[in-house]
């Protein structure tokens, strides 16, 4: 009966524990929109991490009834994440310019949000680029542009509310614009009931008569060791950013604010360390008696055994005095506090992986799923223009080439009045150096180079896995549209059976040919599919090398048997393709795992991936993995078609 009953209070127990996360969540979100409503310019912004729902859309709509209400804001503006640099930061009025004879400005939506907030859409999809000029700006408190005869200054002082609807942890806005926003919430286990909730309780807990004005915020005093104690929090969570404790600070003032003192208190301090030092921890902060243990210091001398004490004699009669009264406890240090403000707000799997230092580090711009940046003159997604001439598959940027022959028109047709007739209609004159081109950013295509090992009766175990494992993968590669080749090896030499292609029926037929027996010359079919590879890399496509082998290599570059020079010709290769930056995976096709192969992989700089019972959809998997998650991303280098202007 008690252990039954021990069980239900688990199950209860565990049943509550999503409400209570989602309750805490949602009331750390609300006070982070009661703080920003309070001093938006001051804090810099908010970046909501949260998909497009009720529960966001309510935290929106509570937000902007206080940024009214606060009288801190002169409107919310959307931005949407593919926006020009014309339209965000100002550019050209072209039909102004035209129709005065020379350059006229027209402020951008930034100058246009001074004392406002700006909403990023879909902030997870911001170009590096567009967040970074962003950032200048609010660095600034201006918008400067200098470009297409005109300068122009205006001042831009705004918050920003970042609409992060992101799902994996490689898709996020962009570090160099979310380290300048104080705070960041998760709104993803709230509903609208709770966001909702957590709003009511606010408004009860901090009931005042009238907001305070950001005035107000600047005015409030921090003591000196709250300085020294939130930079050594950020200091102990392993936060790299200087500006991550000043902000802390300037929300702790506003928490003062909110609360109608002049003075910042602990629980100010607190809540800081809590909504921006918290979302921003890489590693746990080591306990008291870790952090004043010296490593260097030798150990204590153990404590000298001392000769047994008579017990003294029972006196009954005497009276005794009562013990004496325990000290009054000393309230905890500040930064003990604020460390523990911030570790509460880390979910428990994040607590997880900071204890045991695997926290996730964000991925380069040139790996995983955003690829490498290619351009194109000919398709993809228009993303702005660039001098040159419109020939072969480039495209002229009418609109572009208007706006760069507006600022000249005058000085042209001042000089071309003599050759004029009377009454002679005006026209817009267009010169050489005034064209633009279109340029247009596709979507990268992968190459899957299979290098197959198909020498001797080990590797037979795995040609019908193989060949099975390229026709499933094809078969992705029709939505993906990426490419499968195919290098085999055997006996002295390496052959290209299949050249990149997507093509069902001609992949299956050469699969269908491929023999089996003979020599390991892996050096030979890494060298044939280093070839293959560097001619998708100059078509702008991402090779991917996919090697099934057992890694013992016993024929040579130059096709003389020996296992020695077998295996340095085959590391040389591998380290000259690691060089190229060409990722690879090598699977382990012997019955059981060989060290030969880790040291190739190795080499290689591949992925190993052991499997002696694996079949044809177990590797298809493994590959799909590898390549899968970048279907819909935008990549590239710079295309042939693109040219120089």
């Amino acid at each position: 009966m008690t252990l039954d009953a021990g069980n239900a209070d688990a199950d209860a127990d565990a049943a509550a524990a999503p409400a209570m996360r989602a309750a805490r969540a949602a009331a750390d979100a609300a006070w982070a929109a009661a703080l920003f409503a309070i001093d938006p310019i001051g804090t810099g912004g908010i970046v909501v991490r949260s998909a497009a729902g009720p529960a966001r859309d309510a935290w929106v709509e509570q937000l902007t009834v206080r940024l009214q209400r606060a009288g801190t804001c002169r409107g919310v503006r959307r931005v949407p994440c593919n926006i020009g640099d014309g339209r965000l930061l100002g550019g050209l009025d072209l039909a102004a310019t035209l129709q005065a004879g020379r350059p006229v400005a027209e402020s951008g939506v930034l100058a246009q949000s001074d004392g406002g907030v700006v909403l990023l859409a879909m902030a997870e999809r911001l170009p590096a680029g567009t967040a970074a000029r962003i950032a200048a700006v609010l660095d600034r408190g201006e918008v400067a542009v200098d470009r297409d005869g005109f300068s122009l200054r205006a001042p831009a002082r705004f918050g920003v509310v970042a609409l992060d609807e992101g799902i994996g942890d490689d898709e996020r806005l962009p570090e160099a614009l979310g380290d300048r926003l104080a705070f960041r919430v998760d709104l993803e286990p709230c509903g609208v009931d709770d966001v909702r909730d957590a709003f009511e309780q606010l408004d009860v807990e901090a009931a005042i008569d009238a907001p305070p004005q950001p005035a107000q915020v600047s005015a409030v005093e921090l003591p000196e060791a709250f300085v020294e104690a939130l930079s050594e929090a950020a200091l102990a969570l392993a936060i790299a950013s200087l500006r991550a404790p000043l902000l802390a600070l300037r929300v702790a003032r506003a928490s003062a604010a909110q609360a109608g003192r002049r003075r910042a208190e602990t629980a100010d301090a607190a809540r800081a360390a809590r909504l921006v030092l918290g979302p921003r921890a890489r590693a746990l902060p080591a306990s008291p008696a870790e952090a004043g243990r010296d490593d260097d210091a030798p150990p204590p001398p153990p404590p000298e055994a001392s000769p047994p004490q008579p017990a003294p004699p029972a006196q009954d009669s005497a009276p005794q005095e009562p013990p004496p009264s325990p000290p009054a406890q000393e309230p905890p240090p500040l930064l003990d506090v604020l460390l523990a403000a911030a570790a509460a707000v880390l979910p428990s799997h994040l607590l997880a992986a900071l204890s045991r230092g695997a926290t996730a580090r964000a991925r380069a711009a040139a790996s995983g799923r955003t690829g490498v940046q290619q351009r194109s003159g000919a398709r993809g997604r228009p993303i702005g223009s660039r001098h040159g001439e419109p020939r072969g598959q480039l495209r002229l940027a009418v609109v572009d080439t208007l706006r760069a022959a507006a600022p000249w028109q005058r000085l042209r047709q001042r000089a071309r009045s003599d050759s004029r007739a009377p009454g002679h209609a005006r026209r817009i004159e267009v010169r050489r150096g005034d064209f633009r081109v279109a340029v247009y950013k596709k979507r990268s295509q992968t190459t899957v180079i299979f290098v197959v090992d198909a020498s001797g009766s080990s590797a037979l175990h795995r040609l019908a896995e193989a060949k099975g494992a390229v026709e499933l993968f094809l078969a992705d590669c029709y939505v993906r549209r990426d490419q499968v080749a195919l290098v085999a090896f055997r006996g002295s030499a390496a052959e290209i059976l299949l050249a990149p292609t997507r093509s069902l029926a001609r992949a299956k037929r050469c699969l269908a040919a491929l023999p089996g027996g003979g020599g390991t010359p892996i050096a030979a079919g890494l060298l044939a599919a280093h070839g293959v590879a560097g001619a998708a890399l100059r078509r702008g496509e991402i090779p991917l090398l996919v090697v099934l082998t057992d890694g013992k290599a016993n024929v040579g570059l130059d096709g003389s048997p020996g296992r020695e020079r077998a295996m340095a010709d085959a590391q040389a290769v591998a380290r000259q393709l690691r060089a190229a930056s060409i990722r690879s995976l090598l699977i382990d096709s012997s019955p059981r795992a060989q060290p030969a192969a880790r040291t190739l992989a190795e080499a290689l700089g591949a992925e190993y991936v052991a499997l002696p019972h694996a079949d044809a959809r177990v590797i298809a998997g493994s590959i799909g993995g590898k390549v899968g998650g970048r279907g819909g991303s935008e990549a590239g280098g710079h295309a042939d078609g693109a040219g120089r202007g």
